[in-house]
């Protein structure tokens, strides 16, 4: 199955709850390791979204576990070789006023080096400016030289360094902010295909409603933790 991105399921906590357990990835929770698959379902149910306030991505390929080199097939499940959930891409404090949306992203440690995050960046910015979107931002750490090496790849240029704006225990780390406009220049990166069980892209006049049923959008503040 070749490599895609899909919003996220229920079925995918397997992958949350395994990720949680590497401190780098936890970072991408809030600094939350999940104690079960039940928490990792809950924290998709509430965050992991796909409205008109945050659109998730599941970023799903073909790869091997080498820990246990055992086979999955469901695209969910920890193990093996198989289509599964790999990693996330999020687009989310969307804001339809000034067309703004903020964007991170992660990859388990065996599927990295492939380009995989690269091209799954590519296609969430590809959809978000299809909603009508202007302005998509990003940053990372600046002593992390792959997550600016992607940023770079799908097309999203520096604009400067935000100092110590980053403290994860002690430390305190600087972070440069790219971003991409609608207007740039299409990289010549390949965006990964959307799922086709994805719903499609909303006419760019008409931006995606507001559920009154779900919460707030989270402070941009809360998003903005560095990828």
């Amino acid at each position: 199955m070749p490599a895609s991105v899909r919003p996220w399921r229920s079925s995918d906590a397997p992958v949350l709850l395994a990720a949680s357990a590497d401190p780098e990835l936890a970072r991408q929770f809030g600094g939350v390791r999940f104690d079960d698959v039940a928490a990792a379902e809950a924290f998709i149910g509430a965050t992991y979204r796909f409205d008109g306030h945050a659109r998730y991505w599941a970023i799903v390929a073909d790869v091997v576990d080498v820990a246990d080199g055992r086979a999955g097939s469901d695209g969910a499940g920890s193990g093996g070789a198989g289509a599964r959930v790999v990693g996330c891409v999020g687009v989310t404090a969307i804001e339809h006023t000034h067309g703004t949306a903020w964007v991170s992203y992660w990859l388990t440690p065996e599927a990295r080096g492939r380009g995989l995050a690269t091209r799954a960046l590519a296609a969430a910015a590809e959809d978000a400016f299809a909603l009508g979107l202007h302005r998509l931002e990003l940053g990372h750490r600046t002593n992390n030289p792959a997550s600016c090496a992607v940023a770079t790849r799908a097309g999203f240029r520096a604009e400067g360094v935000e100092r110590e704006k980053l403290r994860y225990g002690d430390d305190r780390f600087d972070v440069e902010t790219h971003a991409r406009l609608a207007t740039d220049p299409t990289p010549d990166t390949v965006p990964l295909p959307r799922d086709p069980a994805s719903p499609p892209p909303r006419d760019p006049d008409s931006p995606p409603p507001r559920d009154p049923a779900s919460p707030p959008p989270r402070d941009p503040a809360d998003a903005r933790r560095g990828v």
